[in-house]
């Protein structure tokens, strides 16, 4: 989101294939192992960087991992826009696209098309967004809850216990995902396909394309107290402002490698476009990104930046 707000360039990679020891505030203890769903990338003004990056970063953890693995990331499927298969997801059930947002990946689309690829947009394949956002939000709760101070903690958990069986919100599941056991972690985690939660690995039809998503524009920084409160405005409506955590969920439920590349400002702001690949293949999302840039423009200082 950082990128995608200041209209520059980032790669999530896939998880495991960077390192994130280190990667935490002053003052907190190094983490020796990885933590679940995080991933740490490069941000830059070009795809060429994030490249670059990547390459230097990317490798086990030479105190730990690095002992007896070594990693070796293929290379991208595709060197012409020709030669891509696309899924476009514009929507999604839990937070709706800003015109704004609609109409420049709209035009990114049919810009790929007249370039050659194949672009759909719409799959049997991809499971319920709506589900798997949840299943997502409670996954992340636990893992960031695991952090917290315990007086912290027990206080999100009275919140927790006190939500109505009713209430499936996001902003409820992320709430209850404090609580998880480790048993509870394991079968959320390894939800199997065709379960009415979601899938929490894809299958691997869906593997094989690069899958754009997107985000809404940048928006006011919100500090009120209790988080549950705020409220993120999407063409004057409002909605849980938790509700902008769904676009996170595709790629970092599944640990897959996305890459994000400004495509359009409206209103003085920038907006880009998510483009998830398969997993380990962080060079395909690269590749494609690379040529987005290059057929349709790429990064473009702001005034007073240049």
């Amino acid at each position: 989101m950082p990128a995608h707000f200041c209209g520059v360039c980032a790669h999530k990679p896939t998880y495991g294939v960077v390192p994130t020891r280190g990667q935490l505030p002053p003052g907190l203890p190094a983490w020796l192992i990885g933590r679940d769903l995080a991933v740490i990338g490069p941000m830059a003004r070009s795809v060429d960087d994030l490249a670059l990056a990547l390459d230097v970063i990317a490798g086990p953890d030479e105190a730990v991992d690095g002992r007896a693995y070594r990693v070796s990331l293929p290379p991208a499927r595709a060197e012409k826009l020709k030669d891509y298969r696309v899924l476009v997801i514009a929507e999604h059930p839990l937070l709706p696209t800003s015109a704004a947002v609609g109409a420049a990946l709209e035009r990114l689309s049919n810009e790929l098309a007249a370039a050659g690829a194949d672009v759909k947009r719409e799959t049997p394949l991809i499971p319920d967004l709506g589900a798997s956002a949840k299943l997502y939000v409670k996954l992340l709760s636990a893992v960031l809850s695991s952090g917290m101070p315990d007086n912290q903690y027990l206080e999100m958990r009275k919140a927790a216990e006190s939500i109505p069986a009713a209430d499936q919100s996001l902003g409820a599941e992320f709430m209850r995902g404090a609580l998880l056991s480790h048993r509870d972690w394991v079968q959320a985690d390894f939800v199997a396909p065709g379960a009415e939660t979601a899938v929490a690995r894809p299958v691997p039809e869906l593997r094989r394309r690069p899958l754009p998503g997107r985000r809404d524009a940048g928006l006011p920084h919100d500090h009120t107290e209790p988080q549950s409160s705020r409220t993120i405005a999407v063409d004057g409506k409002q909605f849980p402002y938790l509700n902008q955590l769904a676009w996170a969920d595709p790629a970092t439920t599944c640990g897959l490698p996305a890459t994000v590349v400004p495509v359009a400002v409206a209103d003085g702001l920038p907006i880009g476009v998510q483009i998830i690949g398969p997993e380990y293949e962080d060079r395909t999302p690269l590749a494609f990104a690379r040529l987005i840039e290059r057929e349709f423009g790429r990064f473009v200082a702001p005034p007073g930046y240049a």
